[in-house]
């Protein structure tokens, strides 16, 4: 994994090095596979040629005797002679019985009444008139065993020979390490030599792709992107600097055509928010006339009263509609804030007024608290969660929405709640981005004015929802901000 986070350069050089590293590894298993195949069949060869000679001097040892080429005859025909034997060939000899007991020996320190042991003489009956060869390896050598029947005149089988040779390979393992120690001398001036092509060759191959990479990396839809121009270079990297010019011109068409849509969308957006922000208030103002309309008695007595209630009211959201119209003229600075003395319970339960309140549960541990806040905001927030509240409970036999304030030793703590539909979890990430608006759910653009608000107070807005159960806003906002 960490090979593929190099760089190119790096990449052709390690691998080029590594090639040369595996090509003498190669050469070096080869060779070695290769001397061990060659001195086998040079021993085997050798041996058989020593096994071959002996049985003809055996046989010609019987032949200068004059005695009768029987199995009883053989210690004594060869008592002296099997030293000389042995001392020509280079070899050890014993000579059995076809039972597999020792006749005669050219080891002087052998066991008494030793026999052949039983696998060996097993071994040979099963080859019948055929050698038998058996090999061990041993430190600095092999010791090679074979066995064989002498036959009389007849051909009939008067004795068992056993020839063993210790096969010195000390001389050959020399020669080959001396072979594998001049390779290695020469792959170590090969690397040397490797090393310092591997570098030129792997700065040749980047040159072209780091130039290009270098103008790639500056290249920006919002910059003055300059083409490629290299002189002499690869046709891979010819058609890569092509297709790189290629897009710079169709960036600069692309970055014209983006330009226009964002001033566009910009538009967009804009109207969307107003008519949004113009939208809330109005609704809370309808409701007003209309309950004012359902409820005037001329002939009532605190008919002044309640006719002052109203317009109260109504001036509230005619201030929150003038307090957004001025806020979307400087956007980039909205919303503005005018901090004063304000007393939250009873500007929420004002707030509250104008909504149904049979659905809506007021709760606070205080009967009043001062912050600095500016009155209209604080109305556009409690007004456009409860209105989203409402919306997410539109649906429910038993809706229940619920505010609850709570004075805490740092600041305030609004809480408001519903026992509505939810927001899906693929939507949780969008509910205060400005685009966002599902009526399902209840939440609209307002939510991302109102998030910006908070913050402008060094506040803050998070929710939890579930899916059928309902969602719960909880906004905080500091005493000193």
């Amino acid at each position: 994994m960490a090979f593929r986070n190099f760089s190119l350069r790096i990449r052709i050089f390690i691998s080029m090095i590594l090639l040369i590293l595996l090509a003498y590894l190669l050469i070096a298993v080869v060779t070695i596979f290769q001397y061990g195949e060659q001195k086998e069949e040079y021993n085997a060869s050798r041996f058989e040629r020593k096994e071959n000679a002996t049985i003809l001097n055996i046989s010609y040892a019987f032949n200068e005797s004059s005695l009768e080429k029987i199995t009883e005859n053989i210690p004594i025909i060869f008592k002296h002679t099997i030293f000389e034997i042995a001392s020509v060939h280079k070899v050890n000899i014993k000579m059995y019985d076809l039972k597999g007991k020792l006749l005669v020996s050219s080891v002087l320190d052998n066991e008494p009444n030793e026999r052949l042991e039983q696998h060996e003489f097993d071994l040979l009956q099963e080859k019948g008139n055929h050698r038998l060869k058996l090999k061990k390896n041993l430190k600095g050598g092999s010791l090679q065993v074979s066995y064989a029947y002498i036959y009389d005149d007849n051909l009939n089988a008067i004795s068992i020979m056993k020839l063993y040779y210790l096969q010195d390979n000390t001389f050959q393992d020399k020669d080959l390490q001396e072979f594998l120690f001049r390779l290695g001398f020469v792959y170590i001036i090969i690397f040397f030599i490797a090393i310092v092509f591997a570098y030129f060759l792997s700065s040749y191959i980047t040159k072209s792709i780091n130039t290009v990479i270098s103008k790639m990396s500056q290249t920006g839809l919002n910059k003055k992107n300059e083409k490629i121009y290299l002189e002499v270079t690869s046709v891979e990297i010819k058609k890569l600097v092509l297709a790189y010019n290629k897009m710079v011109d169709e960036l600069e068409d692309s970055a014209v055509k983006l330009a226009q849509s964002e001033r566009e969308q910009a538009w967009r957006e804009m109207a969307k928010q107003v008519a949004h922000e113009i939208k809330n208030p109005l609704t809370p103002m309808r409701l007003t006339v209309q309950s004012f309309e359902r409820r005037f008695d001329p002939t009532d007595e605190n008919i002044k009263e309640k006719l002052k209630e109203y317009s109260n009211t109504l001036i509230q959201q005619i201030d929150v509609m003038t307090s957004i119209a001025s806020a979307f003229s400087d956007f980039a600075q909205m919303p503005t804030k005018r901090k004063e003395k304000l007393e939250v319970v009873s500007v929420i339960k004002t707030a509250l007024d104008i909504f149904d309140l049979d659905t809506i549960q007021f709760t606070t541990n205080v009967e009043q608290v001062i912050v600095d806040l500016d009155k209209t905001q604080l109305i556009r927030i409690v007004t456009n969660l409860i209105q989203n509240a409402k919306q997410a409970t539109e649906d429910i036999e038993n809706p229940i929405i619920s505010l609850e304030l709570q004075d805490q030793e740092s600041g305030i703590k609004i809480v408001v709640s519903d026992n509505g539909k939810g927001i899906d979890e693929e939507l949780k990430e969008m509910v205060f981005e400005p685009r966002f608006t599902t009526k399902s759910s209840g939440m609209g653009l307002g939510l991302a004015m109102i998030k910006k608000i908070i913050e402008g107070y060094n506040g803050s807005i998070n929710f939890s929802s579930t899916v059928g159960k309902g969602t719960v806003f909880t906004i905080f906002i500091p005493k000193e901000n």
